[in-house]
């Protein structure tokens, strides 16, 4: 039983310590302390903005469904549609996807445009080197078999018995 115990144990120890777990963390304390600072921008610049054209708070814009909503006891009486506090949530996901975008996706993206061109590049590089060396080593194939002369095989190829080189002629 207590096998059981340690290799759950080590199992959810081995869970925590990838990398994935680690990385979601992360990204989850980021946004979080991301979200308050589009909170600030929003409460702080975006409001008093929209605040010129009528009140600061956008919370406080709504609209009745039917005829007047009227305030008795403390209660609003009808139906109130609050579509300030929508908007104020548009514009927070507006600014957090716009930083999120420009800030981390874009820069990121070009980044890895730019590596997979490199890599290619390496790679065409690479490939044109192999195929340079093949083109050179044909060539000096031909020039060895040009310098050989007349002397072939019966199979019409270049023989190799009883040719002299050049640097070895007397």
């Amino acid at each position: 039983m207590s096998e059981k115990k340690t290799s759950v144990l080590e199992g959810f120890k081995s869970f925590l310590l990838r990398g994935n777990v680690v990385d979601l963390a992360v990204a989850v304390v980021i946004g979080a302390a991301f979200t308050n600072i589009v909170n600030a921008v929003v409460k702080g610049v975006i409001n008093p903005l929209v605040g010129a054209f009528g009140t600061k708070d956008l919370d406080s814009y709504a609209s009745c469904l039917k005829d007047t909503c009227e305030v008795v006891n403390g209660e609003v009486q009808g139906i109130q549609i609050m579509w300030g506090s929508v908007l104020g949530a548009t514009l927070q996901f507006l600014i957090t996807a716009a930083v999120v975008y420009f800030l981390m996706v874009l820069p990121m993206s070009k980044y890895l445009a730019r590596r997979a061109a490199m890599q290619k590049a390496r790679e065409g590089v690479q490939e044109t080197l192999e195929v340079t060396e093949l083109e050179v080593l044909k060539e000096i194939r031909d020039a060895l078999v040009a310098q050989r002369g007349t002397g072939t095989s019966a199979s019409g190829t270049a023989g190799t018995t009883g040719t002299t080189w050049p640097a070895d002629s007397r």
